[in-house]
């Protein structure tokens, strides 16, 4: 009777074990710092902006000087074909006029990944919408990504 509770005690121990909880990593946290103007160097402003510049200015012209290595990283350059570029420009010369130029906003710094994010307001003839061009520049001073966005007057990480 003994070595029957005692068999019976062990089993229950054991089939009452806990089970381990495998709990997901909690994903990083992108942590994006507000840069004073003044606090980013004048030559990394203006590659930023003559990079983006360049970008718009393909809607004006149907031409488009295409990245080097030095200028952009390698999935920039090639994503940023002069046939994608014609096909955006298409609508946004349809909806918001002739690019003017870029005014730059803001510009901020991730954390995570080191880039440097610029903000402009792009200007264009007609006035129905601002819209918003970022230009992300890595450690190497290379635009790592190059988006356009409708303008909102708050950063918004998307």
């Amino acid at each position: 009777m003994k070595k029957i509770i005692l068999i019976l005690g062990i089993v229950l121990l054991v089939g009452c074990k806990s089970k381990t909880v495998v709990t997901a990593p909690k994903p990083e946290e992108v942590k994006i710092i507000k840069l004073m103007l003044p606090d980013v160097s004048e030559s990394q402003k203006d590659k930023a902006y003559e990079l983006g510049k360049r970008v718009l200015m393909t809607c004006n012209t149907s031409k488009f000087k295409p990245f080097n290595e030095s200028e952009a990283t390698a999935s920039v350059i090639k994503n940023t074909t002069e046939e994608r570029l014609t096909k955006t420009c298409t609508r946004f010369r349809q909806y918001y006029g002739t690019f003017k130029d870029l005014q730059l906003v803001e510009i901020y710094k991730n954390i995570s990944d080191q880039t440097t994010i610029f903000r402009y307001k792009a200007l264009y003839t007609k006035k129905v919408a601002n819209k918003e061009l970022r230009v992300s520049m890595n450690q190497e001073n290379k635009v790592s990504s190059i988006k356009s966005l409708d303008w909102v007057d708050t950063f918004q990480n998307k």
